[in-house]
């Protein structure tokens, strides 16, 4: 990593997700018509080819060499979008790469705008769809070098990321992307999450298959395998995982009840604890949801931040107009609802149907409830 002197590093203004950096008049000159088509983005060119409303217009002018400013700026922003050449950059940020989970993505320019080319972090950081995004509004040509993007199969470090899907872990992440780019057989089993995963006009590839269960994958001995469940595997499936990733899509839906100043540490728990009894990941919640008297409740705000899902709050009027399984005349004198946890989850299912209608646990009462995905996939629609 380039370590710089305080009196060597530019002054940066950041306003914007991207970054452009031009070095050249010609390059410059696209630059300024590529940022008033592409406003999430602060340009930088040098001193010496200002106009004279570079101040006006939030453009940043520096001085000096290129790879200071880059030096300065790598990993302040989401994106670097560098009219330099390709050769240039290889070396500059060569020293500044870290880990591809946190690199920025790099797209580089040509000097007359012809080629737009996606250099770093294609697809968890973005350069991919970014450099489309770029050649379209330059009418430029897009290179893209990703096998997966080239062969239009699927890219297995971003499947279903879009819909927020994770994965249990990136073990062998390598070895299946390469499966599904060597065209070697790969299963995919799919127990619940959305179903538009594959983005292309076509059909699967002929060696990716669809096996209605994991025993069914197992059998079949594939080379990789991508699992996309809510679900706990049973010991007889965990086979797969030898050349395996387990997807989690965003399906379950908690609702929550809990007396007035319960911690989050009390809630987190009886999660986690009722989660693993019913065979469920933790990292498939989608939502929590309650009564709206609960939406500043400290202990459930600070489970909702560290999990990072949707917090939904409801009127004792919306809530009883669930049908409910177990009403309670003492939930009722306190709330006004004849339900908490069962007629928020419902609620948001807009279903009558939960996996755990209701458990009451110390302070927590929690229902749990699965969102069904029952679409057709898309190739399979005539």
């Amino acid at each position: 990593m380039i370590q710089l002197a305080e009196e060597e590093i530019p002054k940066i203004n950041q306003k914007n997700d991207y970054a452009i950096v031009a070095i050249t008049k010609h390059s410059a000159e696209i630059a300024r018509k590529l940022r008033g088509l592409f406003p999430n983005g602060d340009l930088y060119y040098p001193h010496k080819f200002a106009k004279g409303d570079e101040e006006g217009l939030g453009i940043q002018l520096y001085d000096g060499n290129v790879r200071i400013l880059l030096s300065a700026i790598f990993y302040k922003y989401k994106g670097l979008i560098l009219f330099i050449s390709l050769g240039a950059v290889v070396r500059m940020i060569a020293p500044l790469l870290k880990d591809k989970k946190i690199d920025p993505a790099v797209v580089v320019i040509d000097d007359r705008g012809k080629n737009v080319i996606s250099v770093l972090s294609g697809h968890l950081g973005g350069a991919n769809e970014l450099t489309r995004e770029i050649a379209a509004l330059l009418h430029a040509n897009p290179v893209i070098t990703t096998a997966s993007d080239v062969q239009q199969t699927i890219a297995v470090d971003l499947f279903g990321s879009r819909f927020g899907w994770v994965w249990d872990s990136e073990e062998h992440l390598t070895k299946v992307s390469a499966a599904v780019v060597n065209e070697e057989p790969v299963a995919i089993v799919q127990e619940s999450g959305e179903r538009s995963w594959w983005l292309y006009d076509h059909p699967l590839p002929k060696n990716i298959m669809l096996y209605p269960t994991i025993l069914d994958a197992i059998d079949a001995k594939p080379s990789g395998a991508l699992i996309i469940t809510h679900r706990l595997l049973a010991p007889e499936e965990k086979s797969i995982l030898q050349c395996g990733i387990i997807f989690r899509p965003k399906v379950i839906v908690i609702g929550i009840g809990c007396n007035r100043g319960t911690s989050g540490e009390e809630i987190q728990s009886v999660i986690e604890e009722t989660l693993l009894e019913m065979g469920f990941s933790s990292k498939s919640i989608k939502a929590i949801c309650t009564i709206d008297l609960k939406k500043d409740e400290e202990g459930l705000l600070k489970v909702v931040e560290e999990r990072k899902v949707e917090f939904c709050t409801y009127t004792a009027k919306e809530l009883n107009e669930m049908h409910i399984e177990e009403p309670s005349e003492t939930v009722y004198k306190y709330t006004g609802a004849y339900s908490v946890s069962e007629a928020a989850a419902k609620r948001y299912l807009q279903s009558d149907s939960l996996v755990l209608v209701k458990k009451k646990s110390g302070n927590v009462t929690i229902s749990v409830g699965v969102l069904e995905h029952k679409e057709d996939y898309p190739w399979q629609k005539e």
